[in-house]
């Protein structure tokens, strides 16, 4: 956390403005674009795939409906309850958090204008943007941010446990600061605090409530530049302008209208007919790209999702056999040829994954792990030292292996036909399912109905916060989505994790993460797979005044649309 103190602590200097900050943001987003060139390489592309365009421009422009697609038809508007990305694509532009995230992401104000953390870690406070309304009309206070930090982000919140566990006390001295003390220092904290991980809710339309069933969880109340008016199920979410928005002059557009299109090819249509300005979240097969290279007619945005430090995986149901052998799981490690899965799957959009930490979060990062080199033979050899020789047919057992494909997810589908395909050579059976979205959940975090899960999560700028959720023992939680679904349970680990999340000395924080990723790669409870690179399709018409690392839950307040030439 020294990087928070350096820039919002009161010293020689004193606290930053708000006006400067947000500046900064600015200037930070445009020199951003002058390395743009180097990003594909950074980030693993290949240099003969589209670079990024420009999005960001000087002359906004009022007025217009912007279209925005989302594969799949969210199960409600609360990212403090679910975290799930099509939630916070849409609730993003209501609700909102303390902070938000430049382009390098370095925290910015949103409704906290300046925060200070005490020299030993144990005292955290917020200076609250005064005169903010909520879209109901009532005052934005610091209740509202105590009232959710209780009864929400502690206790319904999936990285809740995690990210807020060590709050003790709350504090509200006046209606525009609050004080949070811990029982032990939370270097991760103000790195989960923006609008998908922790939207502040009104206290007053939530206290006394289930907040699990409220009925405002579909038709959300924020504080955020865009208003809910309408959803019309199986169609769209319609949001109008909010005329009271905190930002003077903001937003620019008079509206967002998102559009849930599940079918890959009709997404694609409805990008090059103008029917829709915006594909988020690599909701475009990586195949079509080559159909957007126009940069006259559109942008290909490629670090709208780097706060969110993804990773493809397999994960295992190691509750039962034959997942609950290591050696059943190494094996399937050997079998699958990732370098291949991202050739030919992600068509090199992205990096190999070499662990539960992504190479993204270079401070905690490290590649001295367990590799499994990709080797049928070896893989063959410890199916049947594990006791599952192979039969007359060739065949071992069988698996069900689940995916979101179904979700609108083109990636998850082709990985797990890739990894059916790779398992039947050492004789593996897999039947591959692909439910809705909602049964998807309930089967892996409520029922525990599946062998494999092919998915994504994402690991988030601190593994405390992104990381930790995936393997820790208290975190085995039914009902709750993604969480640590794989029932994976290792108290020595565990006991790693929790110091590492309270540890003031940085280096042996780092070497506590170090030794969690090592143990995890030797026990494989989910098959790290590949790095994607979260790709953003739109009009060439669609521009930002600031790019940002966290794109993907951008308010859109500063967006607006050229008029058509």
């Amino acid at each position: 956390m020294p990087g928070w103190n350096r820039r919002n602590s009161p010293g020689p200097q004193g606290h930053r403005s708000t006006l400067e900050l947000e500046r900064r943001s600015s200037m930070q987003s445009r020199r951003f674009l002058k390395l743009a060139a180097v990003l594909g390489l950074a980030l693993g592309v290949a240099a003969s795939h589209p670079s990024i365009a420009q999005t960001v421009g000087d002359a906004p422009v009022r007025g217009g409906i912007l279209n925005v697609n989302i594969p799949t038809e969210p199960v409600g508007l609360n990212s403090g309850i679910n975290t799930t990305m099509f939630i916070g694509e849409v609730a993003s532009k209501i609700q909102e958090g303390l902070i938000a995230f430049d382009a390098d992401l370095q925290p910015v104000p949103s409704l906290a204008t300046q925060w200070e953390v005490s020299p030993d870690g144990l005292t955290v406070s917020f200076d609250l943007r005064k005169g903010v309304k909520w879209h109901d009309g009532k005052d934005f206070t610091a209740a509202d941010v105590a009232y959710t930090l209780k009864e929400v982000w502690q206790k319904l919140h999936p990285f809740g446990r995690s990210a807020f566990g060590n709050v003790t006390k709350v504090e509200t001295p006046n209606s525009h600061r609050i004080i949070l003390t811990l029982s032990a220092p939370a270097p991760y904290l103000l790195n989960y605090i923006n609008a998908y991980g922790a939207p502040v809710l009104p206290r007053h339309l939530y206290e006394g409530t289930d907040v699990v069933n409220n009925p405002y969880n579909q038709k959300p109340v924020g504080t955020g530049p865009f208003v809910f008016k309408e959803w019309v199920k199986g169609s769209h979410i319609r949001l109008e302008r909010n005329p009271d928005y905190w930002k003077a002059g903001q937003p620019f557009l008079d509206g967002i209208i998102v559009k849930f299109i599940p079918d890959v090819s009709a997404r694609v249509v409805a990008l090059q007919s103008g029917e829709v300005d915006v594909v988020v979240g690599n909701a475009l097969p990586v195949t079509s790209l080559r159909q957007f290279e126009d940069k006259s007619r559109y942008t290909i945005n490629l670090i709208d999702g780097n706060y969110l430090a993804t990773i493809a995986f397999a994960q295992f149901n190691v509750r039962s056999a034959p997942l609950n052998d290591k050696r059943v799981r190494q094996a399937f490690a050997h079998a699958v040829d990732r370098n291949a899965l991202l050739k030919v799957v992600y068509l090199g959009y992205g990096k190999i994954a070499t662990g539960p930490v992504p190479s993204s979060v270079t401070k905690y990062y490290t590649p001295d792990t367990r590799q499994y080199a990709f080797d049928p033979k070896r893989a063959a050899q410890l199916l049947d030292e594990a006791g599952y020789k192979a039969g007359a047919n060739g065949k071992r057992f069988r698996l069900r292996l689940i995916h979101d494909g179904a979700a609108g997810s083109p990636l998850s589908t082709r990985t797990a036909e890739f990894i059916k395909q790779a398992l039947a050579k050492v004789g593996v059976d897999v039947e591959l399912q692909a439910p809705d979205f909602a049964t998807m959940l309930r089967h892996v975090f409520t029922d525990q109905d599946y062998d494999i899960l092919v998915s994504s999560m994402h690991r988030l700028p601190d593994p405390t916060l992104g990381v930790q959720r995936i393997f820790w023992t208290q975190n085995i939680r039914k009902g709750v989505p993604w969480t640590n679904g794989s029932g994976y349970s290792n108290p020595h680990l565990d006991a790693i994790m929790e110091q590492a999340a309270k540890e003031p000395d940085e280096q042996r924080r780092k070497a506590q993460i170090r030794e969690w990723q090592q143990i995890v790669q030797e026990d494989v409870p989910l098959l790290e797979l590949v790095e994607p690179v979260w790709i953003t399709v739109s009009s060439a018409r669609f521009k930002k005044l600031a790019l940002q690392a966290d794109g993907l839950f951008s308010s859109y307040a500063d967006a607006w649309l050229e008029p058509r030439k």
